[in-house]
């Protein structure tokens, strides 16, 4: 990490989030806005470029309102990263498309949800080292056209980033962690009974 030093609950989770990916599992960062997601996330992709040798190409999905904030944060503390801005018209889109979203001309891409709905032919493309998105609440529901398109990418590894609370909703948290794990949360119903705290026999269940 360039120009700065990351503070000590930072590099808990970052070492929180390597030994997920050492284990092969996809995880959710679910800090409360203003610790320095961003930079934990890009401290993630950093490691696995320094130790692991991985340049990418990894995937960074957020709103449109933060793309440019997104690519600040990069040229900030990783300027290592050849980091593409992934937006535009229809024109500007193929032009990136053409000569700038090719293998080994971007280790970053980092667009919106709309653009890679628009674009998931060309996205579809590459084997993502890493598949980040970022308010992963826009997961939630798992029928969404934006669910549809990224269960179909090929990613090795997959982060959701969000600051706002999932347990209210039981479904909506089956949601994201199936994005993440669908071999273990296969059911929503299975799910659903697991954990449901009003039915009489969940003392039961529980012993």
């Amino acid at each position: 990490i360039a120009h700065g030093k990351m503070r000590s609950y930072q590099l808990e989770g970052l070492n929180w989030m390597i030994k997920l990916y050492e284990n092969g599992i996809n995880g959710i960062l679910a800090d409360e806005m203003g610790l320095g997601k961003t930079l934990q996330t890009i401290s993630l992709l950093s490691w696995l470029r320094e130790v692991k040798g991985f340049s990418g190409p990894f995937l960074v999905l957020a709103p449109k309102s933060t793309l440019t904030n997104w690519v600040r944060e990069f040229g900030n503390w990783a300027p290592i990263f050849n980091v593409l801005h992934f937006h535009g018209d229809k024109e500007t889109r193929q032009e990136m498309i053409d000569n700038q979203l090719v293998p080994d001309k971007f280790d970053v891409c980092i667009t919106s949800y709309e653009m890679v709905i628009r674009e998931a032919t060309a996205f579809r493309k590459f084997a993502w080292r890493y598949l980040i998105i970022d308010e992963a609440h826009r997961m939630k529901n798992e029928e969404s056209k934006l669910s549809q398109v990224l269960r179909s990418f090929d990613s090795h590894s997959r982060l959701l980033i969000t600051g706002t609370p999932m347990q209210n909703n039981l479904h909506e948290l089956w949601a994201l962690l199936n994005f993440l794990l669908p071999e273990i949360f296969t059911s929503s119903d299975d799910f659903d009974e697991w954990f449901n705290l009003t039915d009489d026999s969940s003392d039961d269940k529980a012993k």
